[in-house]
């Protein structure tokens, strides 16, 4: 096993806050090390000035034997260093080819050579088992496809130290499991190492060698995985022992707050009927596709439905737009916060405030007494972790992201809230904070609602689970009845009901 990088005693502060303090790295040939901690432990700090985004403070840093500078991204990429990032960086208005060549586009005559980049693109991806024309445009793809594009990229300059930032936040379990064939494979070959950030741990199991746990910007441990539990790893990342993974509230199940009666919306949703009462928390399971995500949009007035009924405390009402569905008291907090949830160059102050301006302005000007009280008010409720509520939304950790979309939101004394992967992420404490704001909801008899790719999360969490495949809704549980082989056989019902199908045409055309 060869010494690939080291990192010795680093030490990064951003704007007098320390981040990072004397953390000491290492990676080697044909492993897999596992970077874990909480949402602002210095984890992507870290990883950044190793692939030249941040120039460290102090410390040293050898790579491959030889000892560097202060990186620059295309200097850490000439070395071998690759790291897909959490957040996308691909080009949407290009093609997949063109995205995977960006910055190193192969050129004839001085001209773009597109077919020879597609059809070295097309093998790229068939290598990786990735079944995606490589002359779509990249904007078009789901998200799952644009982070495949990612790993694509990365792993096409024939990188030596391969840097993965949440790789599995966005993919379905077929996607997952072909990652981790991929990152078997070159751990295996031994001419890669791999850092692996994760707030899956329960992914670990699966691929990790080591693991390296930081808390508050200082490194805590280094272990071999198989010489520590996950009891053991969650103690060191939030400094305590959590008892409850999933703190369900138990709650008397009251009215019947809220109904969706054959909904159907575009092709992803089809005839869909739920129900959600007083004092229950119900959680929509399904494989990638299946069109959960398109149900919440479609009830909160994004997507344009086809046919059906919403019902609000007994009440039908009529929909056409988001604007409908917030002034009725149905609210969203969505897939992609940074994206859809959140102004994130606007301060948190502005981001609550902006969604309330109808009940924070008098005369067409923002009574700044009223305002200040909100926010103030929303911060303290949810425990909402920030310097101050100027603070930019962007500077949050992703689970104070996720309370904002929420808190405000509940400034408005919403009656159902629906959570689009609420958790996604986020690391596990701040996990058990987003359950117990759900919770809270939940007590106070406002309807709640969650999508979750999560298996364990959907089943440990729910009161109710339903369960959808194919743009219906196949299954429903209560949660002491539903387990992930019940859940799966109703997420594949008609993709297995078809596969038996063409097996039967086979037969009889045999």
């Amino acid at each position: 096993m060869e010494l690939f990088a080291e990192l010795e005693h680093i030490d990064k502060s951003f704007f007098g806050v320390k981040v990072l303090d004397d953390v000491s790295f290492t990676v080697n040939s044909g492993e897999v090390v596992a970077l874990l901690g909480e949402n602002g432990a210095g984890k992507s700090t870290l990883v950044k000035i190793l692939s030249g985004v941040y120039a460290r403070d102090a410390g040293t840093m050898k790579v491959f034997g030889r000892p560097v500078g202060d990186l620059n991204p295309r200097e850490a990429n000439d070395l071998g260093i690759s790291i897909i990032h959490q957040e996308l960086n691909l080009c949407s208005h290009l093609t997949v080819a063109e995205n995977i060549f960006l910055g190193r586009e192969i050129t004839r005559g001085g001209r773009l050579a597109k077919r020879e980049m597609s059809a070295e693109a097309a093998r790229i991806l068939g290598s990786l088992n990735i079944d995606m024309d490589p002359d779509m445009v990249v904007g078009d793809l789901s998200v799952s496809k644009q982070q495949l594009v990612e790993i694509a990229k990365a792993l096409s300059t024939n990188s030596r130290i391969l840097i993965m930032d949440e790789p599995t936040s966005a993919l379905t379990a077929k996607e997952i499991e072909d990652l981790f064939v991929i990152i078997k494979k070159l751990r295996d070959e031994g001419a890669c190492g791999i850092v692996y950030i994760s707030h899956r741990l329960d992914e670990l199991k699966h691929i990790a060698d080591r693991v390296v746990i930081m808390r508050d910007g200082k490194l805590i441990t280094s272990r071999k995985f198989s010489d520590i539990t996950m009891d053991e790893i969650i103690a060191n990342m939030v400094g305590r022992e959590i008892k409850e993974k999933f703190p369900r509230t138990a709650c008397a199940r009251g009215r019947k707050i809220f109904e969706v009666r054959g909904l159907s919306s575009g092709n992803m949703v089809k005839d869909v009927s739920l129900e959600l009462y007083e004092g229950e928390i119900v959680g929509i399971a399904g494989l990638m596709g299946a069109g959960r995500t398109e149900l919440t949009r479609a009830i909160f007035g994004v997507d344009e439905r086809d046919s059906g009924k919403i019902i609000l405390n007994d009440k039908e009402i009529t929909i056409r737009r988001p604007m409908d569905a917030i002034a009725s008291g149905i609210v969203l907090a969505p897939e992609d916060r940074k994206k859809h949830g959140l102004c994130i160059r606007l301060s948190v102050r502005e981001n609550i405030a902006l969604p309330n301006l109808d009940s924070l302005c008098g005369g067409g000007v923002v009574n700044r007494a009223r305002e200040k009280a909100m926010v103030s008010e929303t911060i303290k409720n949810l425990t909402i972790r920030l310097s101050g509520p100027e603070a930019n939304a962007s500077s949050l950790s992703g689970g104070n992201q996720q309370k904002v979309v929420v808190g405000k939101w509940l400034a408005r004394n919403s009656k159902v809230v629906i959570f689009d992967e609420p958790t996604r992420g986020i690391d596990v404490a701040a996990k058990v904070e987003i359950y117990n704001l759900m919770n809270e909801l939940k007590r106070n008899g406002i309807g709640v609602m969650f999508v979750s790719s999560e298996m364990p999360e959907i089943i440990g969490f729910a009161d109710r689970i339903l369960v959808m495949c194919e743009g219906r809704v196949t299954g429903e549980f209560m949660s002491g009845e539903a387990t992930q082989d019940r859940i799966l056989e109703c997420a594949t019902q008609f993709e297995t009901k078809k596969i038996n199908l063409e097996y039967q045409g086979q037969e009889e055309a045999v």
